[in-house]
């Protein structure tokens, strides 16, 4: 009977352990494996969404932002000028104005370099080439799957017409608008690193007002840092570029290859471009001296720049970079990659920097030479 006795109210207890399991039961939900699992979810989302519409906005406006980015760069490469020739009694004005002219001045001549070079050879080239491409037709002819000289005759045809369209005149169009807009992003180009060589510290810290203590102290690091390796990336970039094509240089002549001022020339823009840039150039040089020299002149080429590109990148490159800026070759790939894809040529230049940038200020989140948590390396014993 004593048993019976309480069972009235241990099912009152078991109700009300149920109603309260019932009433806890949605924030309940979130607290186990899957509700952290569909949180996580969540703020991926946000993120990415938050990052598509920052990735959307800058490819609206590519003729404001890579001015802007590109001037940044500059301005933290010429950064050691500037304080040199203000620590020597440089007004501040005039600082920027000698620096600003050296870079317009340097960006001009190799501009002018390429187009005079070009301009010189180019008949010569020219010859050489329909030569080339004359009897490389007469070889293609001796294979058994060769086109017949009625299918070549149809697609020089084809290629004619459309040259004579109004299709390839809408793109000569589309061609005069992109000069216009080349125009127009030097000239923002140079007027924005104008004044971040001016008053780049006094913008930096304007922007940091908001922040303050420990948060105010990460974004003078995160800045500071910036602006050393960004620095230290195109100085030491342009370095072993200009090593790399007068290496170049210096062996096309030695085999008599034509354009060999403006190959050379094309080694120093594309050495910008890591990995992907060397082998494209050396692509071109080659294909430049197979047209012009033959086969034996062409696996000489592909021999000096193979022997240029591993003494740069074994002995001057460590040197000149630095291990704090060395990224991962797959790292660099996927960089690659992804800013060719959403910026083209000018993307692809600076993934390599703005990624670098990057992985210095992580190197630097939580103190001065002290890495963000989740990127310090782990300790064997306690991993």
């Amino acid at each position: 009977m004593g048993l019976f006795r309480n069972e009235p109210q241990a099912i009152r207890l078991e109700s009300q352990d149920v109603e309260l399991k019932a009433t806890k039961a949605p924030w309940s939900l979130w607290a186990d494996g899957f509700g952290r699992l569909g949180i996580r979810a969540i703020q991926i989302i946000v993120v990415v969404t938050v990052v598509a519409a920052i990735i959307f906005t800058i490819r609206q406006l590519t003729l404001v932002t890579i001015p802007l980015v590109i001037a940044l760069i500059l301005a933290c490469a010429f950064a050691p000028v500037m304080r040199w020739m203000r620590r020597r009694g440089v007004p501040s004005v005039l600082a920027t104005v000698i620096t600003l002219l050296a870079i317009v001045l340097l960006l001009s001549g190799i501009g002018w370099l390429i187009v005079w070079a070009v301009r010189n050879q180019w008949d010569d080239l020219y010859a050489q080439a329909q030569d080339g491409f004359q009897a490389l037709i007469a070889w293609v002819q001796t294979l058994p799957f060769a086109p017949s000289q009625d299918q070549l005759d149809e697609w020089m045809t084809t290629v004619t017409d459309f040259v004579t369209s109004a299709q390839f005149g809408s793109g000569a169009l589309a061609g005069v608008g992109a000069v216009a807009n080349f125009v127009t992003g030097f000239v923002l180009l140079v007027t924005i690193l104008f004044f971040f060589l001016k008053d780049g510290p006094q913008m930096w810290e304007f922007l940091l007002r908001p922040f303050h203590g420990e948060h105010y102290l990460r974004s003078r690091r995160i800045g500071d840092k910036t602006v050393t390796v960004l620095g230290s990336y195109v100085r030491g970039t342009a370095t072993v570029a200009f090593v790399d094509a007068v290496g170049i240089l210096i062996g096309l002549l030695i085999l008599q290859v034509p354009l060999a001022i403006p190959l050379s020339v094309l080694v120093f823009l594309l050495a910008f471009i890591p990995i992907v840039g060397a082998t494209v150039a050396g692509i071109i040089a080659a294909l430049v001296a197979l047209v012009a020299n033959g086969p034996v002149n062409a696996l000489l080429v592909v021999g000096v720049v193979v022997l240029v590109n591993q003494l740069e990148g074994n002995f001057l490159q460590p040197v000149l970079m630095g291990r704090s800026m060395k990224l991962h070759a797959f790292v660099i790939l996927v960089a690659l990659t992804v800013g060719t894809v959403l910026g083209g040529i000018v993307g692809a230049v600076l993934a390599v920097p703005i990624t670098a940038a990057v992985w210095g200020a992580i190197q630097v989140w939580d103190g001065p030479a002290l890495a963000a948590r989740w990127a310090r390396p782990k300790d064997p014993i306690e991993a």
